[in-house]
């Protein structure tokens, strides 16, 4: 035979989603593996050579994998179990597989009966890759050769907590690739090379215009640019839904995020001269509405979902007074009680009288009167911890400069989100709210000249004074392009996630009294 055709299908950011349900609402929704499954079988059933590949954020982001961490460590992890049962060929580590720290993490690479790739995390001993497997190799019978190089986002470090990636070193993923690909195609003779990165694009994929700062947390179309030899690259990060591009003859794709879709990729391929070479590529994305659920593949974990939704049904308090977020717009242009509160649960926690937080999705509902588990984990749905750190009044000031950039320059008609927000990735996580100083956004001004009043205790911020402050630690670590407080003094370290300090918070005082001090707001 002198053709050859491959089918390489896709997963990434699935973000701990498996049944096709809202955990907030407790409704069905077109999301999880459950239903990919079903179109993974469906392709299988059509074409004799498969490969399935996860390009990362596989095991964190629902309550089931929450619960799971929290309640049901020492048992199999149910992402793992599910790619167990639907047989991945390989996965690629991304950001948030660090989440849950590196014990975990390494406990799922064991559990899995397939590999997992990075070649550009490295550890910083040996300078090899950490986790042993920068590569993977599949030959089929007619002797085509597939080589699979993973790659991860080098930004981590700037978001994720120190312990859980201590002795790694995240180098620039086209310096490796560079090294890389040519040992596939020389040394391991490979016919096909396909990067799957846990990353984005940098660019507009049709003009090459940037589309963002260019800070290395995105570098698709660099490595389609100055890589020779790829012939597919598997993107992520972003949450975008792409497919159907070519860059600088490099076929791409991205299926979006909670398993939306499915990303397919077809290659032909032909034998000449005893080399087989790739004739024409194609790719597109197979989207899961109208598909029904693999009740096989949902079965696997049933016991792990039955649990989740029961703890999550737990009451655990009230709240006196209205919580309930009905316009994300209007929690983000003037003081908010959900906002206050969990300023007011950090400073708790940390013993310190200025806070941060954000509203972090537009889906979020805000606690209702009676409030159980499942508002908490919906509203708060990342496993952030805590961090004070020391910065100055003049870092305060640039702080919010930052944030005030989320709003359009004002037309004269409404407010609006600034593009770079929503665009291609929707970033409301970083619009940042703060209670314990008095501020004043004015949507007139032009960026950096927004910030009107800036007070402590009735009295302006001085720039030159410090002041501890509580915020998340992806935001202490800079995360968000908060680059004025990398490197800042850490005062205190609070290692419980943030959704379990608000359920404690509830639970002892057991009736909660929404409040709005007004101490910000936005004007135009």
């Amino acid at each position: 035979m002198d053709t050859f055709e491959l089918v390489v299908l896709e997963t990434s950011d699935i973000h701990g989603n498996i049944f096709p349900i809202n955990y907030g609402t407790k409704k069905p929704a077109n999301v999880g593996l459950g239903k990919i499954a079903t179109l993974i079988k469906q392709e299988r059933a059509k074409s004799q050579h498969v490969m399935l590949l996860d390009n990362g954020d596989l095991i964190q982001g629902t309550p089931l994998t929450y619960y799971y961490i929290r309640m049901k460590a020492n048992h199999q992890n149910p992402m793992v179990m599910v790619a167990n049962e639907l047989q991945y060929d390989a996965a690629v580590f991304g950001n948030h597989e660090f989440n849950y720290g590196k014990e975990l993490l390494w406990n799922a690479v064991q559990q899995s009966n397939f590999p997992w790739l990075s070649a550009n995390i490295l550890n910083e001993e040996t300078n090899e890759p950490y986790f042993g497997k920068p590569y993977f190799i599949k030959q089929f019978a007619e002797g085509v050769k597939v080589g699979v190089l993973g790659l991860t986002t080098p930004y981590i470090p700037n978001w994720e907590q120190a312990e859980h990636i201590s002795g790694m070193v995240f180098e620039n993923p086209v310096t490796v690739a560079k090294k890389w690909v040519p040992f596939l195609r020389e040394k391991e003779k490979v016919d096909i090379v396909i990067v799957s990165y846990h990353g984005g694009f940098e660019r507009d994929l049709d003009s090459g215009k940037p589309t963002e700062v260019l800070t290395g947390e995105n570098q698709g179309y660099e490595l389609c640019q100055k890589v020779e030899g790829i012939d597919v690259l598997l993107t992520g990060h972003q949450h975008r839904l792409i497919s159907g591009k070519q860059i600088h003859g490099v076929l791409v794709v991205q299926p979006g995020n909670k398993g939306i879709v499915l990303g397919k990729v077809k290659l032909q391929l032909k034998r000449e001269h005893g080399h087989w070479t790739c004739t024409e590529k194609m790719s597109e994305i197979l989207s899961v509405e109208h598909v029904k659920a693999d009740e096989e593949i949902l079965a696997t974990v049933q016991a792990y979902e039955e649990e989740t939704q029961t703890w999550l049904d737990q009451p655990i308090g009230e709240i006196d007074g209205d919580m309930v977020v009905n316009d994300p717009m209007e929690v983000r242009t003037k003081d908010n009680a959900l906002i206050e509160f969990i300023n007011q649960v950090q400073m708790d926690a940390a013993g310190v009288d200025i806070s941060n937080t954000a509203l972090f999705d537009n889906k979020s509902l805000g606690f209702p009167k009676h409030v159980t588990m499942r508002d908490v984990v919906s509203n708060y749905m990342y496993p952030n911890t805590l961090k004070v750190i020391r910065i100055t009044g003049k870092d305060i000031k640039e702080a919010l400069e930052r944030s005030a950039t989320y709003f359009k320059e004002y037309n004269g008609n409404n407010i609006e989100v600034n593009p770079a927000f929503t665009n291609p990735k929707p970033q409301h996580f970083n619009y940042d709210m703060w209670e314990g100083i008095e501020y004043i956004i004015d949507v007139s001004k032009p960026f950096g000249e927004r910030i009107m009043k800036l007070d402590y205790k009735g009295k302006p911020i001085d720039p030159e004074m410090e002041y501890d402050v509580v915020m998340n630690n992806y935001r202490a670590g800079g995360g968000g392009n908060y680059f004025m407080y990398k490197g800042k003094p850490v005062i205190k370290d609070i290692q419980i996630d943030v959704s379990e300090l608000i359920a404690n918070y509830i639970l002892k005082r057991k009736i909660v009294k929404a409040t709005i001090d007004h101490n910000w707001e936005v004007v135009y």
